[in-house]
């Protein structure tokens, strides 16, 4: 499994329709990709911080090759509409699963 980090600096005054943007139209279309396993959306909690993480994850580089293509290694994927509203481009950056514990 290999995890997908997407980060970006979100201006602040449009980061709410961001994130709503990223929750009802982004994550659900890569939620059919082949591979994809799962994935969250977190906001900073500090008061001016406005950046935005989508955290994926992924069977395989395959997968992650059909979902971002040839350089998904260091290439993020966005929409040209996205741009509009980062203060910077958006980061990636990869890691797979060393340990993982959850409770009920």
């Amino acid at each position: 499994m290999i995890v997908r980090i997407w980060e970006a600096q979100v201006s602040p005054r449009r980061i709410e329709q961001f994130c709503a943007e990223l929750a009802a139209e982004v994550l659900p279309t890569i939620a059919e990709r082949e591979g994809f396993l799962g994935g969250e959306l977190l906001r900073a909690l500090v008061d001016g911080d406005h950046r935005v993480r989508m955290i994926t994850r992924w069977r395989d580089e395959d997968a992650l090759r059909a979902y971002a293509g040839p350089m998904w290694r260091i290439r993020p994927v966005w929409a040209e509409g996205e741009l509009n509203f980062l203060d910077h481009p958006p980061t990636v950056s990869h890691f797979t699963s060393f340990a993982r514990v959850e409770q009920d």
